[in-house]
């Protein structure tokens, strides 16, 4: 292998953004455009609900019409039944990207998941299993005693967490209890992530807020109409636990209320634009504080791929 060539084959592209955003889209014009420039691309999903092969429309997967002929990798890979934690993503994504180096081509990872993000890069904390009765005990508390448990043993995340977050409240306290440290004792300890094996050419795409949510709105409205509804109907069939995050997407217990009778479809639609919003706000609140402020930061309309992904190009 030249020296020319070395650094061609670990470079890998990001284009992260919130829900709506439009970043699928500019992940195929980027891929369309290294190929009228002699190099191959390969679209990696780094989207939590666009994993689950159940959630086509709800999750807006690209169509095969959208994916305009590039390889796109890791949409709709899981089965609904199981559950895609964010270690079972980064090994797959590594597994793609390792393909992709190997056969010439660019990874574009394309997402708003930032958990997965996050993992892949920097790595996963090497947390023991949980004891099952540890975990069960944990769940069954209300967030007022759940709260009050962090803060006497595990000091540090009470002091970061929020005390309605009863979700990492409740994975903090797990941890310390089963493992006998902190949950942020064992991050400090991440292994596996390929942030430093890569040159990373990233993207992050902040459009204007009120767009946003006008189109979060105008989107949910019309996955409604085209095919949400039978969508969360053939999921219902399948009786999976409500545990599972494919029975938590954005719009499934909207949509599942209004089958059940209790939420008329007007409801329905209004709540499942509202969490959709939400949703867009907490991804927006964190691509634009936590990934490391060197990433550009750009609307979609102002981004000149050349230039912002000169390093690939070149």
């Amino acid at each position: 292998m030249s020296k020319s060539e070395s650094p061609v084959l670990k470079q890998v592209a990001l284009i992260a953004g919130p829900t709506a955003s439009g970043k699928s889209d500019l992940a195929v014009t980027l891929a369309l455009a290294l190929e009228k420039s002699g190099r191959r691309a390969v679209v990696i999903n780094a989207d939590s609900a666009q994993v689950y092969a159940d959630l086509q429309i709800l999750s807006a997967r690209p169509s095969s019409e959208e994916m305009r002929g590039v390889p796109h990798r890791l949409f709709g890979a899981w089965d609904g039944a199981q559950a895609c934690s964010a270690a079972d993503w980064a090994a797959a994504a590594k597994r793609e990207i390792e393909e992709a180096h190997a056969a010439g081509a660019v990874p574009i990872l394309v997402g708003g998941t930032g958990l997965y993000i996050r993992t892949l890069l920097d790595g996963i904390a090497p947390v023991p299993p949980i004891d099952p009765a540890i975990r069960e005990e944990v769940r069954a508390m209300d967030a007022e005693d759940l709260y009050a448990a962090v803060q006497r043993e595990d000091a540090e995340a009470a002091q970061t967490l929020n005390a309605n977050d009863t979700q990492r409240l409740s994975r903090a306290l797990e941890v310390v209890r089963s493992s006998g440290k902190p949950l942020r004792e064992w991050q400090r300890q991440k292994t596996g992530g390929i942030g430093d094996a890569i040159a990373l050419a990233p993207l992050v795409l902040l459009p204007d807020r009120e767009w946003l949510y006008k189109r979060c709105d105008r989107r949910f409205a019309l996955m409604m109409e085209n095919g949400a509804v039978e969508e969360v109907e053939r999921l219902l069939t399948r009786d999976l636990s409500e545990d599972l995050p494919v029975m938590r997407a954005i719009g499934v217990p909207q949509i599942a209320e209004y089958l059940r009778g209790s939420l008329s479809q007007e409801e329905a639609i209004a709540r499942g634009q509202q969490v959709t919003r939400n949703y867009a706000k907490r991804q927006y609140t964190w691509l634009r504080h936590q990934p490391p402020e060197d990433w550009p930061r750009l609307a979609p309309d102002n981004v000149q791929l050349r230039t912002v992904f000169e390093t690939i190009f070149s």
